[in-house]
Formats: C-alpha cells, sequence, structure tokens
C-alpha cells in the first residue's frame, strides 16, 4: 500500500511544526511545500527544519502553488495560511478542485457556517463535485472550547448553562497570531486596532459558541465580544515576538451566546506570551451547569502549538475516510493519536 500523501501550504510556526511531526510518523510521506517566504523559497524542506534526509525523497519549497499542487498528486493539504474563511477560501477551492482533500488551520473554518454560510455553502458543493472532504480544525476553536465541551455535555441529562476558559501561552504561534492579538503594541495602539477592527484578537468565539448551540439544540440569536489588552510589566521577548514593560502582552476576550434573552453560553480567553514572567499559570477550564454539573480543568493548558499541529495531522486519516464536502469537527470520529501505521487507518 502506498503511503499517505500530503501537501504542506504555509510552511510557519504551524506548517513546520506539522512537517516535524509528519517526518517521525509511519506510513505517511510530505511531497510538496509551498511558502511565500523569501529565506524559505527553493530550499529543502530538511535544511529549513535542520533534520537529516537519510534516504527520503527530497522536498523543495515551493513560492506558487502551482508549481506544487496537480490533480490527485496527494491526499491531503495540510492548509496553514490564514484566519479567516474569506481569506482561505481561493487557496481551499484551488485544492478541492485539483481533487485533494484539505485541513485548514484557519480559525473560521472549524465552524464557518456560523459567520460565512455562503461561502460554507459553496465550499460544500465544490468538494461534493470533486469528491473531497475539506475540514477545518486546531486546538481553539476545534477542540478545547468546543468539541471537548460538547463531549463532556453527553453525560448530561439536562444543560442549563455552560462557561469555558482557556488561559493560555501565546509564544509557540508566528508572526500572524502575534498581530491578531496585539503583541508589542502600546495600549493606544491596541485600543485604537479593537475600536477600528483591525486587531482580530481571538478568532474563534462566534465558531465555538455556534458549534455548541447547534450541537445541544439551542438557538443562539445574540454573541457579544469584549478585547481588554494584557499590559506587561516586564520585558518580554519569544522567536516571534518582542514586548517593552509597559506595552501589550496580549490580549484578554471574552465571548458571550444568548438565547433569547438569556446567556447560556460565556467563553473567557486570556491569552500572552510568556505568562509565567508574571507569575500566571495556564490551564484549561469548563463549567457546565445541568443535570448533573461538571466541572473539569488542565493544568498546565494543552500546549497550543502543539496542540494544533496535532489536531491537523491526527485528523488526516477522519477526512481522507469521510465523505466528500464541508465537514466539522462534529461530523468526524474523535481526534486521537497515531502511534501506528497511518495506512492502516485508511478505508480505500
Amino acid at each position: 500500500m502506498e503511503n499517505v500523501k500530503v501537501i504542506i501550504w504555509g510552511f510557519g510556526a504551524m506548517g513546520s511544526g506539522m512537517a516535524k511531526m509528519l517526518l517521525k510518523k509511519k506510513g505517511v510521506e510530505i511531497v510538496g511545500i509551498c511558502d511565500r517566504n523569501e529565506t524559505r523559497v527553493n530550499k529543502s524542506m530538511y535544511e529549513v527544519l535542520g533534520i537529516e534526509r537519510g534516504d527520503r525523497p527530497e522536498v523543495i519549497i515551493r513560492e506558487n502553488i502551482e508549481d506544487v499542487i496537480t490533480e490527485k498528486c496527494a491526499d491531503v493539504v495540510l492548509l496553514a495560511t490564514d484566519s479567516f474563511t474569506k481569506n482561505a477560501f481561493d487557496k481551499i477551492k484551488f485544492c478541492l478542485e485539483k481533487k485533494i482533500n484539505v485541513i485548514s488551520t484557519a480559525e473560521e473554518m472549524a465552524y464557518p457556517m456560523a459567520q460565512s454560510p455562503e461561502l460554507s455553502k459553496e465550499m460544500d458543493r465544490i468538494a461534493k463535485e470533486n469528491g473531497v472532504t475539506v475540514l477545518g480544525t486546531g486546538i481553539n476553536p476545534g477542540f478545547i472550547m468546543d468539541l471537548l465541551v460538547i463531549a463532556l455535555t453527553g453525560a448530561c441529562e439536562e444543560v442549563h448553562h455552560i462557561k469555558a476558559s482557556r488561559i493560555n501561552d501565546l509564544s509557540p504561534f508566528g508572526p500572524a497570531v502575534m498581530t491578531e492579538q496585539g503583541v508589542g503594541t502600546t495600549v493606544e495602539e491596541f485600543n485604537k486596532g479593537v475600536e477600528n477592527g483591525t486587531l482580530a484578537g481571538h478568532v474563534g468565539f462566534p465558531e465555538s459558541i455556534n458549534m455548541i448551540a447547534d450541537a445541544v439544540g439551542w438557538e443562539v440569536n445574540k454573541i457579544e465580544q469584549t478585547k481588554e489588552p494584557i499590559v506587561s510589566n516586564v520585558y518580554r521577548k519569544t522567536k516571534y515576538a518582542e514586548v517593552q514593560p509597559g506595552n501589550v502582552a496580549g490580549c484578554r476576550q471574552m465571548g458571550y451566546g444568548y438565547v433569547g434573552n438569556e446567556l447560556k453560553i460565556e467563553m473567557e480567553h486570556p491569552q500572552q506570551i510568556l505568562p509565567e514572567k508574571e507569575g500566571v499559570e495556564t490551564g484549561d477550564y469548563i463549567w457546565i451547569k445541568g443535570i448533573p454539573d461538571i466541572n473539569m480543568q488542565i493544568k498546565p493548558e494543552i500546549p497550543g502549538g502543539i496542540g494544533t499541529i496535532a489536531m491537523c495531522v491526527n485528523m488526516i486519516p477522519h477526512v481522507i475516510n469521510a465523505d466528500s464536502g464541508l465537514k466539522t469537527m462534529l461530523d468526524l470520529p474523535v481526534p486521537r493519536a497515531i502511534m501506528g501505521d497511518m495506512r492502516k487507518l485508511i478505508k480505500r
């Protein structure tokens, strides 16, 4: 049986992390990479990763996707380039029309029908026409504050209220996420970005809230969000960001989902780089008020970088096996680690 063939589009923090994970797995191979960063273009994947090639086929990073993807040249494309459905759409369309499955890290793609219903219908149509599947996933949205919440409600006779909180470290993520969160900006710049809509903060609350609501049968009629700067008292520096004392280390974001006039779903998500610099402990928390009440905590947090990488890679067999069309994490088998040969999980 042939190896599962994977193409990676976007070779920043997430894409390169997926490559490293895939190179440790059995029954899968990377057959192409597209990235526009001039420091990586036309270089060997192995050189960029700092990994010995051994007897594996060479993979050269290309700038143009047309030089990487031809019809049915791979089983799946891991798309790690965008946060928003509208920005990822053309890339997804290109892959689907080449009859290749797609797994996207774009946060809005975790439940794109929440904010882009027409694009969702179009992606579903294109995927079905070409006999392939598209999925958006990651650690959050995609798992911690939605799928895991939904799974816990399976032990409830009734659910009255849900709150999810994720206190996490942004350090593993790349420049795009740092910009979205306002990391390194002044408080004035942060507040101006919130006011004019250029500072995205966490992308995904409408997706997570709608996924939960649809799963349990609530009809959400209003979603509200707030964003506040997390101001650093100390100097902080990571591979992708630098913060001076008095500037912004991250974003404290809240989300509220209403059914009628009743607040049913609350989301709390303070994110910053190097939170331990000021004694902040990370963690994931879920509180379900119902019959019975359920309280869950994971300390420290499930790391966002590794978690997103693993979610995308571990969902590859499920996406390949799925019926064609647009899918969400509600539609596919539960994610699980792949410790054996990936080929054995594929139902060809």
